[in-house]
């Protein structure tokens, strides 16, 4: 009896000794899930960061554009910069537009759909931006739990198996195998939480810039077919 307390209590179960004395299958789980952690908490960190500034661009570029300035003004003072957003679908727009009048366009809605082409084109480039990584997200939330608990069938099979060979069912024995096994789920479980929360939330706020860059597309056309029939009607009529 005073044995088996002794074993006890020289039983360290710390995280750190339960991973050192972990298999080599559940080591490798463990470490993969760690890295899929760090990895999520970087994308998260990313996405927190691009989202905001991207809101934040999103006013302004607005603020210029509604506050009366110049279409050709503004397209120069944007047409060299890296723009990104509604800045990159107003500058491909308005280039499309300029190289069409260059060119002698005479068909408003050839024009039209040349603009609204060029614009669907940077739009759907933009989302793809937006979204990117968020796959990777979603992978590690779906995953991840089911990852740590392959590590941890693999744990406690290990640990029968050490019974079996032990001929002792004493608790001092069972209880390490068993808690370095179900550490392998907790590591799941502490990866995938984080990345499920991350990608709802960061799923809609990217639908939610989606959806701005698109009215904006919407409302853009909108102004420029106004201006295409005030120039080619004219010109049509002249003929």
């Amino acid at each position: 009896m005073e044995q088996v307390g002794l074993a006890a209590a020289t039983t360290d179960v710390s995280l750190w000794s339960l991973f050192m004395q972990a298999g080599i299958v559940v080591k490798l789980v463990m470490l993969g899930l760690i890295a899929a952690s760090v990895w999520t908490w970087a994308i998260v960190i990313d996405k927190y960061l691009a989202y905001g500034r991207a809101r934040r661009q999103f006013d302004k570029f607005e603020q210029v554009f509604w506050s009366g300035q110049s279409l050709e003004e503004l397209y120069r003072s944007l047409s060299e910069r890296n723009n990104t957003g509604l800045a990159s679908i107003f500058v491909a727009a308005m280039r499309e537009w300029k190289k069409s009048f260059e060119r002698g366009a005479r068909s408003p809605i050839g024009l039209q759909m040349r603009i609204d082409r060029a614009m669907d084109v940077t739009l759907a480039r933009e989302t793809e931006y937006l979204g990117a990584r968020l796959g990777s997200l979603a992978t590690i939330g779906s995953a991840g739990p089911f990852i740590g608990l392959f590590g941890t069938v693999v744990g406690i099979m290990t640990s029968f198996q050490a019974i079996a060979g032990s001929k002792s069912t004493n608790l001092a024995v069972v209880a390490p195998g068993i808690a370095e096994a179900l550490l392998a789920t907790a590591i799941g479980l502490v990866a995938a939480i984080p990345a499920v929360i991350a990608y709802n939330k960061f799923s809609a706020d990217a639908a939610k810039l989606s959806a701005r860059m698109e009215g904006f597309a919407d409302e853009f056309s909108a102004i420029l077919s106004r201006q295409i029939d005030e120039k080619l009607q004219p010109r049509a009529a002249a003929q």
